[in-house]
């Protein structure tokens, strides 16, 4: 508790230790366009450094005019932005006691003519800020594709076997969404990712060390999805329609769109798909003399349903109330076979086991928001507050059908049959609230605020056996869980600028108390632990276009909840998978090192140290050949990358973004008394090509490759893939056609093997990889553009809301 006296009391003095008051101090300034025309309605930013917060939006009026009348000290910048024009943005500024007269923001329009041919002007998909990597969906060609799919393209980002994300050589990774956290992990966040489609998202940020006022969950850091909002005001969103085909047919539609009258915002998203695909892995197995070769083949069927509708509403001038309810369906059939062939030494046939397991799960989800906003002055001021709910119950029912053949007349016999029925709900309570403060007379601002949560698991899964010719309760296979956890937090982050240095420093302090318990096995399992989680953020302008950045903090990533349930469930006659209660959270200390030079990231250095980190251990009973995998806790695991990339444009039709990057991995434990260690050099590289082509063709070619690595106990091979796509616009840019061919050599493949005790594994996971996609976007109402400058083309990006 001391952490939080401490909390209090800072908060106290900064709250109170204004010495002097400030001037009113007002930036002004006005938007042109090429040719010096005043731009109304540009919407102009402005934006607190080095944090690169929003402070004020505004939109310029018919002389292009804007004005913040009352602006606290610092330091800042802004960012105009309208349909159809380049975003500008001004060169950093101090406010201090004088009002300030901005030079005149100049946006460029994107559409040029270039000797007869029409070039669409492209802006880069990699955005290098100061703390983040941002990429622009928008500007991919994401035909036919979810959320899960989409993060795939985002730099240093990929997927295990299992489809949990990695990112930076870590499955610690926290999800975001529209700077919210989901409350969604495990199976839960992956169904819901796969029921968001990508014509939904604007912008993935990746952030490394990320800020005291989020959540210290996730020790390689924390992935926020953006989803389109826009400013605009009238009618405006977009209706998409996707097909596609790889080995089975795949279709989805989606609608988004919003209504701004006033200040009143609304907004509304609903999309639903079809997903008919498949998975093939082959895992080898050598134990003792024998050779277990298994072929398992899975065929789901998903049936996905996403929704979101939300509205703000201004109470008085400074106070808005917002409210949004989100959710999801994601229900899925998977008919599943499994063949294991037995071999001795001489590569005789030994038998063979053949297994059909039929599975029907459905996860879904609802989440209720309420947020506040209430800014106190014209100075900076600022005070919001939010709560959730989010519920979500999943359930699961499998059969398992076993045939043993003889190797000689191949024979077969029942080898057993049993049966399932899982079902989990997951319910998440949590209220916050943060307050703002510039010191007055300073360049200083403080943040601090105060967040609670409480989560509570209820799991059950039933096991019955086929004995004679009825089901039969297995008991030793039944199991029920619950698991009650409460998060207390508090933080205090202060900002200021220097000349050239911007820095800001942060401490964050959570305590957790948790309960795990199982009534059938009498496991009960409680965790009571309270710890201090510092960030430092410092950047350093070089020069106008030069920019050295170094940031640092600690995390932590708490075991999910799946994670935790003690429950064992089977694969097949020989592998299965189990929770475990007694997992502790896994600490890292991260930092990173970034030069970059005009929004190109020159050089990037960043290092991981993670302990206790969560991953997959396999133990393997050499008497009865089943493999068990677990999930424990690792001694140590090492990071290190170096990477460079960016865009750059070759010419005018023809841009590039590239990126390249060298890693060290190094994983060290126990299992079982044994230490093992694992350390391997890699690297990966990305190029992706963009070529504006006549009659408003946009062509893209892309691939990646990434060497063999190591992650967790595991030894990936290498992979990689080859992407075309083609884009179309029609009817004076109303709607996109938009088509995708993915992996065209079919090498995104996930190939690895496990080496350590008694275990010799090797796997070799095929999916769905090699599609055709096809899309049809149309644009919905006018959003009631008035500028008369605007030629309607692609819609408008990188919004900042206020």
């Amino acid at each position: 508790m001391k952490c939080y006296t401490l909390f209090t009391t800072l908060s106290v003095l900064l709250l109170s230790g204004q010495t002097r008051a400030q001037q009113p101090v007002a930036v002004t300034g006005t938007v042109h366009d090429a040719t010096d025309e005043p731009l109304a309605f540009a919407t102009v930013v402005l934006v607190h450094l080095p944090d690169s917060v929003a402070t004020a939006t505004q939109t310029t009026n018919e002389l292009g005019s804007y004005d913040f009348a009352r602006v606290a000290a610092g330091r800042y910048c802004l960012k105009a932005q309208l349909l159809s024009y380049r975003p500008a943005r001004s060169a950093p500024f101090e406010v201090a006691n004088r009002s300030i007269l901005m030079p005149r923001l100049l946006l460029m329009p994107l559409s040029t003519t270039l000797q007869g041919v029409t070039v669409q002007g492209r802006l880069p998909a990699l955005e290098q800020l100061a703390d983040r990597t941002v990429l622009h969906v928008d500007r991919l060609n994401t035909a036919g594709d979810n959320a899960l799919e989409v993060l795939r393209k985002a730099p240093g980002v990929q997927l295990d076997k299992d489809e949990n994300i990695v990112y930076r050589g870590s499955t610690g990774l926290t999800v975001l969404l529209d700077g919210k956290l989901t409350y969604l992990n495990g199976e839960n966040l992956k169904a819901y990712l796969k029921s968001l489609p990508a014509s939904a998202i604007s912008q993935v940020e990746l952030l490394p060390n990320p800020p005291a006022s989020l959540d210290a969950a996730g020790t390689a850091g924390v992935l926020n999805i953006r989803l389109k909002r826009t400013q605009r005001p009238g009618l405006s969103g977009t209706a998409t329609l996707a097909g596609g085909y790889g080995r089975y047919e795949k279709a989805s539609g989606s609608t988004n769109l919003h209504y701004n009258v006033g200040r009143v915002r609304l907004f509304t998203r609903l999309s639903a798909g079809r997903y008919n695909s498949y998975n093939r892995l082959v895992q080898v197995r050598y134990i003792r003399d024998t050779v277990y070769r298994q072929v398992n083949y899975w065929h789901p069927l998903g049936h996905a349903l996403n929704f979101a509708a939300g509205v703000e509403v201004p109470l008085t001038p400074r106070q808005t109330l917002g409210g949004q309810v989100r959710g999801s369906r994601y229900a899925q059939t998977a008919p599943t076979t499994s063949t294991t062939t037995l071999t001795d030494a001489a590569g005789r046939p030994v038998g063979r086991l053949q297994m059909d397991n039929p599975k029907a799960s459905r996860s879904d989800n609802v989440g209720l928001n309420l947020n506040y906003r209430f800014t106190l002055d014209s100075l900076g001021r600022e005070l919001s507050a939010d709560a959730d709910y989010v519920r979500y119950p999943s359930t699961a029912d499998q059969i398992f059908a076993n045939l043993a053949f003889s190797p000689l007349n191949d024979s077969a016999r029942d080898a057993g049959r049993l049966r399932s029925a899982a079902s989990s709900t997951v319910t998440v309570r949590a209220a916050k609230a943060d307050y703002v403060h510039p010191v007055a007379g300073t360049a200083w601002r403080a943040e601090t605020g105060a967040k609670v949560s409480w989560v509570t698991t209820r799991s059950a899964l039933a096991f019955d056996t086929f004995v004679g010719d009825t089901w039969q309760p297995d008991r030793l296979r039944t199991n029920q869980f619950t698991y009650n956890e409460t998060i207390t937090a508090a933080y205090l982050s202060l900002s200021t600028t220097r000349g050239k240095l911007e820095l800001k420093g942060g401490l964050r302090g959570e305590q957790t108390h948790s309960v795990g318990e199982s009534p059938t096995t009498g496991q009960r399992v409680r965790r009571n632990y309270a710890q201090l989680f510092p960030s430092l953020f410092a950047t350093y302008k070089l020069t106008q276009h030069d920019q050295l950045g170094v940031s640092g903090s600690r995390r932590i990533t708490r075991p999910n909840y799946q994670s935790l349930n003690p429950f064992l469930n089977y694969t097949d006659a020989y592998t299965a998978q189990q929770g475990n209660p007694y997992l502790l959270p896994s600490l890292a200390t991260s930092a990173v090192l970034t030069y970059t030079h005009r929004n190109f990231q020159v050089l990037s250095l960043s290092y991981l140290r993670e302990t206790n980190g969560i991953n997959n251990v396999v133990y393997q009973n050499d008497e009865t050949k089943i493999s068990t995998s677990v999930e424990q806790n690792l001694d140590e695991a090492t990071t290190l990358v170096l990477s460079s990339g960016g865009h750059s444009d070759v010419a005018k039709w023809w841009g590039v973004d590239n990126q390249l990057a060298g890693s060290y991995a190094q994983t060290r434990t126990l299992v079982e008394g044994q230490t093992v260690r694992l350390a391997r050099f890699g690297w990966s590289a990305s190029s992706d090509h963009t070529f504006t082509l006549p009659r408003h063709y946009l062509l893209t070619v892309g691939g990646t490759y990434r060497s063999p690595t190591v992650q967790g106990l595991y030894h990936v091979r290498a992979n990689g893939s080859l992407n075309l796509g083609l884009k179309k616009q029609l009817w004076q840019e109303k709607a996109t056609l938009s088509l995708r061919l993915t992996d065209l050599f079919y090498t995104d493949q996930w190939r690895s093997y496990l080496r350590y005790r008694n275990v010799d594994m090797t796997w070799n996971n095929q999916y769905e990889s090699r599609k055709i996609l096809l899309s049809f976007t149309w644009k919905i109402g006018s959003g009631k553009v008035l500028n008369r400058h605007a030629a309607g083309s692609q819609e408008e990006e990188n919004r900042v809301s206020n």
